[in-house]
């Protein structure tokens, strides 16, 4: 559905006709002059037009795009054009001056799943590292669709885009994180820990170990719905990120153990033959396998000495730390490309290079030679 941009062949048989490089440069005419400027402006001209004429596509009503013969697949290609435009930063930020953004947040309650999951998509794009747009979808009440969807709606796919799209819109921000308590976000992510789908945990489990990483306080109410008995079932998970990541959940809570104190001592012995287990099962890995597994044998050797207070047994079995893997990497370039002047302070730095010994080529002098015999 995008129309063509500017004409860049055009331009570069332009630019290339009034510079080759082999004469100065000349004063441009007038009329080269607009032609350029016109040119270079058409790429953001034709993106401001686009997303005025998505935005109105969006601001109509879905039986009306119907009975048009509008399918919900070629609003889906609209959203994939628009998601494109808004990777930039100003045009994220434009989107609600012209109108977009509010009609945008109404996809998410759109009848087609698909829809819902590409608007949920698009936000994700608009709010991610953008303080801007964080704060205009919270103050257009954009908050409340994606929780309902993560939360509750029958396609996973839906779930997944909206609990992406919630996870960027809170991180770094305090007013999302305040409103996603207050909306009691919490429980949501322990329901997401009990899907079948590992894409929903995994998800779930990174925003559950950013949240507790970011506010202790949280790990009270991350005790008191259960979620750590649920992140030690998922330690045992056949899924390595899946385990990997309820692992670093688990050692952010124990590294605030006092606050969670109705931890109770069965858990604590779960916990210990998890690790024991994993332990038994780095044990056994191909050396291929140690290596992809580095992050976990750190957790897992990290998570022990946090509650046990002591070095885990991956120490004495040499299983922590690989040889190899805390070396540098090899220096291949420097040989190409040390600088001509370092490499001769280093041959007259020894006393033993033979440049020193043998007499060096005599300098080149700026200006007239010796005078001749005779000469005053």
């Amino acid at each position: 559905m995008a129309k063509e941009g500017p004409n860049w062949e055009g331009l570069l048989k332009w630019s290339l006709s009034h510079s080759d490089g082999t004469s100065a440069s000349r004063n441009l005419s007038e009329e080269d002059r607009k032609w350029f400027m016109e040119a270079m402006q058409a790429q953001t001209v034709d993106v401001v037009k686009r997303m005025k004429e998505i935005t109105v596509v969006m601001q109509t009503p879905e039986q009306v795009l119907e009975s048009q013969g509008v399918t919900a697949e070629d609003i889906e290609d609209m959203l994939d054009e628009l998601q494109e435009h808004v990777e930039s930063i100003d045009m994220a930020n434009d989107l609600h001056s012209i109108g977009g953004l509010v009609p945008l947040l109404g996809y998410l309650k759109n009848s087609h799943a698909s829809i819902r999951a590409k608007a949920a998509e698009v936000v994700t794009t608009i709010v991610q590292n953008n303080p801007r747009s964080q704060q205009l979808v919270m103050e257009n009440n954009g908050l409340e669709p994606l929780l309902s969807n993560f939360s509750s709606d029958p396609d996973v796919v839906v779930r997944t885009k909206a609990l992406g799209a919630v996870s960027s819109l809170i991180r770094h921000n305090k007013l999302g994180v305040a409103a996603f308590r207050l909306a009691n976000g919490y429980a949501a992510l322990r329901d997401a820990l009990s899907s079948e789908n590992l894409k929903f945990q995994r998800k779930a489990l990174n925003l559950i170990h950013y949240l507790l990483q970011e506010n202790r306080s949280d790990t009270v109410i991350a005790t008191e719905l259960g979620i750590p008995r649920i992140l030690l079932h998922l330690a045992s998970s056949e899924d390595a990120d899946v385990r990997e990541a309820a692992l670093r959940g688990l050692l952010e809570l124990a590294r605030d153990r006092e606050k969670a104190n109705d931890i109770s001592s069965e858990e604590d012995d779960k916990l210990k033959r998890i690790l024991q287990e994993r332990i038994k099962a780095i044990g056994e890995m191909s050396l291929d396998d140690l290596g992809a597994a580095r992050e976990e044998r750190q957790l897992v050797d990290s998570l022990w000495e946090t509650c046990y207070n002591e070095p885990s047994s991956l120490h004495e079995k040499g299983l922590l730390s690989l040889p190899g893997e805390d070396d540098l990497p090899p220096d291949v370039a420097s040989q190409h490309f040390q600088p001509r002047l370092r490499a001769a302070a280093a041959a007259n730095g020894n006393p033993d290079s033979k440049s020193n010994k043998e007499k060096q080529a005599a300098p080149l002098l700026i200006g007239p030679g010796p005078p001749a015999n005779g000469a005053s």
